[in-house]
């Protein structure tokens, strides 16, 4: 793997007469962000025919050479720790997994370590480039803590940045498997409702009006119902259109359907609980997370481009809950 801290050399040309440097170097470089590039340049890391300049802005003067020479990565702050991974793929750009529930994906306060960043570095510490300087993984997309399932991993600062577009931008597929209470009508529909912080909890979102100083984002998750049990529960297959935090349980509990075992959107036991045998019943009211599980992931490869689909099965006790609610 190159040396991310190595100098990049670009002679300017005339067509680039009073272009901005940062702008210029970012392009002629090609692995590092142009905010990277701004950045690198006002710590004084960014040199004119030599000599230390410090203005992103600069205007390009043809015939100079330009060099900009990012510091050795840091350290990363979150410890390295022997924490097995269920590796679906890897190679020198990315890692893809299947995160099992429980696992917490970055460090926090209540969570220092045991999380997936440290799982991470205790992995593939030495293989990481280092992303905005620091020696760590790239974290490109979340799944909370009890939500199981693909996610992807990039360990340079490249992937980094491509895979964060791709996923701004949607260019990608992915797919959920969701336990619910009731039956959902129509069985395959779509949920398309602004999202935003709780007013009275922070710690919550919730659907609100887009507008005005409650306004949240625009979110739209479609559905598709798998399985039917026993006229209270419903497995369904969802797919994101966006991406907002709990969007999937949150737009499930909007439409009168939360997801089974969710301790935030769950707010009492539902009515649709009284259909099913009493066995049934209990397995359900006693499952202690969210039963949702990241299924399949596709996108293409950041720098290959070519197309990757990963696809996990839920974890044990998701298998076990729908096998108890099987006839």
């Amino acid at each position: 793997m190159a040396d991310p801290s190595a100098p990049h050399e670009c002679l300017a040309a005339e067509p680039d007469r009073g272009e901005r440097a940062d702008r210029f170097l970012a392009a002629r470089i090609g692995t590092l962000s142009r905010s990277r590039v701004k950045a690198l340049i006002e710590e004084g890391q960014a040199r004119e025919g030599g000599q230390v300049f410090t203005d992103p802005a600069r205007p390009i003067r043809p015939g100079v050479l330009y060099t900009l020479t990012p510091p050795p990565p840091l350290p990363a702050r979150p410890v390295a720790q022997d924490i097995p991974l269920d590796i679906l793929f890897e190679d020198s750009h990315l890692i893809v997994l299947d995160k099992p529930a429980g696992l917490v994906v970055h460090p926090a306060p209540g969570n220092l370590d045991g999380t997936l960043v440290n799982a991470l570095l205790g992995h593939a510490g030495e293989e990481l480039e280092g992303i905005g300087g620091e020696k760590r993984p790239g974290i490109v997309h979340r799944l909370d803590k009890d939500t199981s399932g693909v996610m992807v991993v990039a360990k340079t600062e490249r992937a980094h940045r491509t895979l964060s577009e791709a996923f701004a931008a949607r260019d990608l597929d992915r797919e959920y498997l969701a336990l619910v209470w009731g039956v959902p009508s129509p069985a395959a529909g779509e949920v398309e409702a602004a999202i935003g912080r709780h007013q009275l909890d922070r710690k919550r979102m919730a659907v609100v009006g887009r507008g005005g100083a409650k306004s949240g984002k625009a979110a739209l998750t479609r559905y598709r119902t798998e399985r039917v049990f026993h006229g209270g529960v419903s497995l369904l297959r969802c797919k994101l259109a966006t991406g907002r935090t709990h969007q999937i349980r949150v737009h499930l509990a909007h439409i009168g359907h939360p997801l089974v075992g969710d301790p935030v959107y769950l707010r009492r036991i539902p009515a649709a609980s009284r259909a099913l045998p009493e066995a049934a019943r209990m397995a359900l009211l006693a499952f202690p997370r969210q039963a949702l599980h990241a299924a399949s992931l596709e996108f293409h490869h950041p720098v290959t481009k070519d197309v990757l689909t990963f696809r996990a099965d839920p974890p044990k006790d998701m298998q076990d809950l729908i096998t108890a609610l099987s006839p």
